[in-house]
């Protein structure tokens, strides 16, 4: 169970790349991947291909992501979701408020 960042200036991409449970004990590491990041500076990757699981706290810090964005959906994309936790994603709408590749 990790959160790991990539930072890419020359793309202007930050990478936060989840493996294992994506829950409430990952809260401090998710926000120390995007708080010191300027707002609208960067666009943010969200990896989940390694994530085994999500619950509602997951969803709750990906929500603060895009609200420190400013709610721009282009600038945060969830990618590598297996089915299980694309599932969720989907029931929860968040289809409608991030790219998911």
């Amino acid at each position: 169970m990790s959160v790991t960042s990539r930072i890419d200036r020359e793309k202007g991409v930050v990478t936060i790349a989840i493996d294992g449970r994506f829950d409430f004990a990952q809260h401090k590491d998710f926000r120390n991947a995007y708080k010191d990041v300027a707002p609208g500076s960067m666009r943010f990757v969200v990896d989940l291909s390694r994530a085994s699981y999500l619950d509602s706290s997951a969803l709750g810090m990906l929500l603060l992501l895009r609200e420190h964005v400013g709610g721009d959906p282009d600038r945060v994309r969830l990618i590598g979701s297996s089915e299980e936790v694309r599932r969720v994603l989907k029931i929860a709408n968040f289809d409608r408020l991030f790219r998911l590749d």
